[in-house]
């Protein structure tokens, strides 16, 4: 019964959602990379610009926009050139391209994303979330570009990256507010303790969840986690206060 209202509820936010508007972006090697934008009431409101996990598309934040939406928040969801069609949604950047690439490559994505971003924000913060893979890559995002990036949001980042210890060098240079979450597992947590620990800002948490986590941002999804999406929530909604008051 817990599980069908968890899932009823997060139909019904989804049908309040705000109406995504179809974002084409050109990455610096010239590769086109699509994705959605879904606007917040206020059209000074902050930008959180989203990526997805391994296998996946910005269909992993479609369940998730209608509650960062109504916290006070526009938010970019892009198709990364390494994904696929998980979360039932059809990764466009990899349908045209052809292939799905290496996590590494997929950081070009991310530079795009934050300079559309910077562009539409207009002065108001930019906060970048990754989810598994991605949330490897927004370390080195916010290394290379430090004054671009108000906060970042990691869900399972690891060093899942090419060269060793690519995302904890990347940490040592990343001094804004922090956030990392991580599904149920001794590995998971014990990797982004490590991630954390080489992290240079004085603004930083990791958060265990207590009833359940799963990987990626697919713990905010009550389809993934009917158990514990709620705490995660209150978990990243209280992170999020800082960057607006939530209404």
């Amino acid at each position: 019964m817990i599980r069908r209202a968890l899932l009823l509820t997060s139909l019904l936010l989804s049908a309040t959602a705000a109406i995504a508007e179809a974002v084409t972006i050109t990455a610096a090697d010239g590769v086109k990379v699509y994705g959605e934008f879904w606007p917040a009431t206020d059209p000074q409101a902050p930008l959180i610009l989203a990526f997805h996990q391994a296998g996946a598309s910005h269909a992993e934040y479609a369940p998730l926009v209608p509650r960062l939406n109504r916290a006070g928040f526009h938010v970019l969801a892009i198709d990364q050139r390494s994904g696929g069609d998980e979360f039932g949604g059809r990764n466009r950047t990899v349908a045209v391209l052809g292939r799905s690439t290496s996590y590494d490559a997929a950081l070009a994505d991310l530079e795009a994303a934050l300079v559309w971003g910077e562009d539409k924000a207009n002065g108001a913060p930019v906060l970048v979330w990754g989810s598994s893979y991605s949330a490897a890559l927004v370390f080195q995002l916010v290394a290379k570009h430090p004054r671009d990036v108000a906060g970042l949001l990691a869900f399972s980042p690891g060093e899942y990256l090419s060269k060793k210890n690519a995302v904890s060098t990347a940490a040592q240079a990343v001094r804004v507010p922090v956030f990392i979450d991580q599904a149920s597992d001794a590995d998971e947590i014990e990797q982004s303790r490590l991630i954390l620990r080489a992290t240079a800002s004085s603004d930083k948490t990791q958060f265990v969840p207590t009833r359940n986590g799963v990987h990626g941002s697919a713990t905010l999804r009550a389809d993934r986690n009917a158990a514990g999406a709620e705490e995660n929530w209150a978990a990243v909604l209280g992170f999020l206060w800082k960057f607006r008051a939530i209404r």
